[in-house]
């Protein structure tokens, strides 16, 4: 370790995995972060999100108790983390069922993405968050013994470790690996969030989050925190075809209402009369990209974390909690080489080791999310412009993914794996140093 006053930590990215490695690290005494955000205003970009189990006790771990709050966070009372419905009967086809004991506080919730990055910001000194700084690149200066960080308006910063928390577009990824750029999957969704008051001439509103599955489509509809609703449209087109719907469209474009009352004319009454009293839609072009080979990069001093080092494109409504564990996985590391008693800082060996311990501790479970997102799309695809029964239809409402193994996977005790693993990959090269 060497000698300085502060471990300088740089984050690329003000979003959900960002904020929530700031709140991990923030007690320190010996650690600077601060965030650095392409945006001019901190404003979330988005609309509904989910949190599963493992996201909830991660809030919690982090102390972000206030978004546990039922204020914000809606959690279905019949405890199943969602339910799915027939889109022309509105009969309920199957349920996910929590698998391990879920406390209640911990139940899959449902959140307006705006809510959730307020209460992730009040626990972020502002002070730390760096605005209209869009990544250009990073190199690392042997006189500073340092990186340096350019950013797109041509200014700099300098940090001795840098997480990139940039989103599913990654700037910083793409610095590094240039082929692992997003692409379309030829998934749209229509999103839109408002006042659940618009829909109080409905007698039979869902009460619970709920999906309803057509053949090339999907409803999904949830009540949110502070009265709020919301509506998500989802059509699958052929990505390849020239003239496929919303080929051309961007992240968060203003959409029609009408095109999407249009796409689902002849389901339910039940549904009809929602999406007739929707005030607005946008769109949302699922993208996603393949995994890459390590999270270790720049000679051990940079990482992902959230979408950034894992563009899988949002499918199970596991994005958020994925980012949290990031965050708490990459602090957790962080800690355990440097904590909070160190005498002095790390050194560049010692921070290759954190990044180590990280990318084993999350990177095995994200690969995996990876490669089970991209087996789903290919078989949506493959069933794109095909005729399937309304029999078919049912049998795959109930032989979907088991998604429990993603919602309530335990990142504590992944952590622990990777430290035993350390251990004793260090024992194996160094029997004397394993004993100690």
């Amino acid at each position: 370790m060497t000698e300085t006053q502060q471990l300088r930590v740089a984050v690329i990215g003000a979003g959900i995995a960002g904020l929530a490695t700031s709140i991990a690290l923030k007690s320190h005494p010996k650690i600077d972060l601060q965030i650095y955000e392409r945006a001019s205003e901190l404003k979330e970009i988005g609309a509904s999100i989910a949190l599963g189990p493992n996201g909830m006790r991660t809030l919690e771990r982090l102390g972000a108790l206030n978004a546990l709050d039922e204020s914000v966070a809606f959690r279905n009372k019949s405890g199943f983390p969602m339910i799915y419905r027939h889109w022309k009967t509105d009969e309920v086809v199957s349920t996910d069922s929590h698998r391990g004991e879920v406390d209640y506080r911990h139940l899959t919730a449902r959140f307006y993405r705006a809510h959730l990055q307020e209460s992730l910001l009040a626990h972020v000194d502002s002070s730390h968050i760096h605005l209209s700084k869009g990544f250009q690149s990073v190199a690392f200066d042997g006189a500073l013994k340092a990186l340096v960080i350019t950013f797109t308006d041509g200014s700099t910063a300098t940090a001795d470790i840098l997480v990139g928390a940039d989103g599913i577009h990654s700037a910083v990824r793409t610095f590094f690996v240039p082929d692992s750029r997003t692409s379309w999957t030829g998934w749209v969704t229509f999103r839109s969030v408002f006042p659940v008051s618009h829909l109080a001439h409905i007698p039979d509103l869902p009460d619970e989050a709920n999906h309803f599955w057509g053949l090339d489509r999907s409803l999904f509809v949830s009540k949110l925190g502070r009265d709020l609703f919301t509506v998500v449209g989802s059509y699958q087109s052929n990505p390849e075809e020239e003239d496929a719907p919303y080929k051309d469209a961007t992240w968060n474009s203003e959409g029609d209402v009408n095109v999407l009352r249009e796409y689902y004319k002849e389901w339910s009454p039940l549904t009809r009369s929602i999406i007739d009293a929707t005030p607005y839609t946008r769109i949302y072009p699922n993208t996603a990209a393949h995994g890459i080979d390590t999270w270790v990069l720049g000679n051990g001093r940079v990482t992902l974390a959230g979408d950034a080092a894992h563009a899988h494109g949002g499918a199970f409504a596991a994005g958020g909690s994925l980012a949290l564990d990031d965050a708490w996985a990459f602090a957790a590391s962080l800690l355990h080489v440097f904590p909070q008693d160190a005498a002095e800082l790390p050194s560049g060996a010692e921070l290759a080791r954190v990044l180590r311990l990280y990318e084993t501790t999350r990177k095995a479970h994200t690969d995996r999310v990876i490669r089970v997102v991209h087996d789903g799309n290919k078989k949506k695809l493959a069933r794109h412009g095909t005729i399937e029964t309304d029999e078919q239809l049912r049998a795959r409402m109930k032989s979907r993914e088991d998604p429990s193994w993603l919602h309530e996977h335990d990142v504590q005790s992944a952590f622990s794996a990777a430290l035993s693993l350390e251990k004793a990959a260090v024992g194996a090269s160094d029997p004397a140093q394993a004993r100690l």
